[in-house]
């Protein structure tokens, strides 16, 4: 039995324990309470236990890529960063995918759903021990349809040894715009659970509806439009529904988020990246006031500056609250929920993980606040939102298993090779022959 305790245990299913404790046996939470009630054989002083976060929508592979097209708009964005990945290899892309499964760990993250394009992630969730659904991108046209599940099928096999009951297998057709219709029937009768981008971006909703939008260097990669958006699409077509994930949803209108209430269809809100992107802030009110499973996730450093999920706490908080020009919009109590217990059911986890609770997985997070405004504590989930950092965190656990601890092994090796990787993603392309 391992016994970890600390000023404040936050098990987010319930209310805050001061002087509070989790006990540990055999990777699952035995039980929560008081120190006097359970000890405290591991103690962590001036900080709090969380419940490890779920990150529901990242990108692992693209980890070196932060900065790349800064300011372009979202369609010459999309080109650029699809020329510089056909610069490196899979080995390259693994590097990269490593280095991101280290900074998700490091910023208190214990479960992704990851859309991999190359299926690297698979294979560094497994090394690193970061718990994952792992979505398969495919893309493709009507014509290209077998030739996209052919593609995903060969991946599966190379990752299969990867595969477990901590790292599990999705797909992913990528968004309405770069894959038809037909394909994500396709995808949807493997009997996955499914990830797709949908109402990302102004560009995507003006491309889908009449075939304008700005997409003129990543043309060749596009599907035809429909004529209408994807969410409505897809609908029509009995393409939604409770194992599909969709990221972002910025742009869904009232029609379009009853669609994705009605079909129960989780919503992954990344708020820094649409920011980052320019493609606004999401209606995140709407989507929970009709019942939507939001969550929020960091996207990847592609689009957003890091894995840091506490800083995508606080942009959620201060979009939301933007948005609706009230401080009540978005409470850190309510926030912490969609980037935890939230996560776990978008992806469906939730009776596995996402809170500290007897009987499920013991991936917590123990998150010092010591030399910061926030001690002595008048309100430990206020304090780990607004005053959390990736420095603050002690130690990441993962089905009991410390994956992360502050001091420990750097993993130098990692952050070489995925700097190696980035390098040649800098090259010109007339250096890359």
């Amino acid at each position: 039995m391992r016994v970890v305790s600390a000023d404040w245990v936050v098990p987010v299913d319930g209310e805050p324990i001061r002087d509070g404790a989790v006990a540990i046996e055999d990777g699952v939470i035995a039980a929560v309470g008081t120190q006097d009630e359970l000890g405290r054989d591991e103690h962590h002083p001036d900080a709090v236990l969380l419940p490890g976060f779920v990150n529901a929508h990242s990108h692992l592979e693209y980890a070196s890529y932060a900065g790349f097209g800064d300011g372009l708009s979202f369609g010459p964005w999309i080109a650029l960063h699809v020329e510089r990945k056909a610069k490196i290899d899979l080995e390259a892309m693994e590097a990269i995918a490593r280095l991101g499964a280290l900074a998700c760990l490091r910023s208190g993250i214990t479960t992704i759903g990851d859309c991999s394009f190359a299926g690297a992630a698979a294979t560094a969730c497994a090394d690193l021990g970061l718990s994952a659904v792992v979505y398969l991108e495919v893309f493709g046209a009507d014509a290209d349809g077998p030739f996209a599940l052919e593609r995903f099928e060969h991946m599966r096999d190379r990752v299969a040894d990867g595969l477990s009951d901590d790292v599990r297998l999705g797909v992913s057709p990528h968004a309405p715009y770069t894959c038809s219709l037909e394909l994500y029937r396709a995808c949807a009768d493997l009997g996955l659970p499914i990830a797709t981008h949908l109402a990302e971006s102004e560009d995507e909703t003006e491309y889908l509806r009449s075939g304008t939008g700005g997409w003129e260097a990543f043309s060749s990669l596009l599907v035809e439009p429909i004529g209408t958006t994807g969410i409505r699409a897809l609908a029509e077509r009995g393409l939604l529904g409770p194992n599909v994930l969709a990221a972002h949803c910025v742009r869904a209108d009232t029609e379009e988020i009853d669609l994705l209430a009605a079909h129960d269809v989780a919503v992954a809100h990344c708020p820094r990246s649409n920011a980052y992107l320019g493609c606004g802030i999401a209606p995140l009110r709407e989507l929970r006031e009709a019942g939507v499973r939001v969550c929020i996730a960091t996207d990847s450093p592609a689009s957003t500056p890091s894995f840091d999920m506490f800083d995508e706490l606080r942009a959620a908080v201060a979009g939301a609250r933007a948005r609706e020009r009230r401080s009540d919009a978005l409470s850190a109590v309510d926030a912490l929920e969609l980037a935890t217990l939230g996560g776990a059911r978008a992806l469906g986890l939730d009776h596995d993980r996402g809170s500290l609770t007897p009987g499920k997985r013991a991936d917590l997070t123990v998150l010092s606040l010591a030399g910061t405004p926030w001690l002595p504590w008048e309100d430990p989930v206020t304090a780990a939102v607004l005053g959390g950092a990736p420095e603050r965190v002690v130690a990441t656990l993962v089905s009991g298993r410390t994956r992360y601890e502050e001091g420990g092994k750097t993993w130098l090796e990692l952050i070489d090779a995925a700097r190696s990787a980035r390098e040649r993603l800098l090259l010109p392309a007339a250096r890359t022959s």
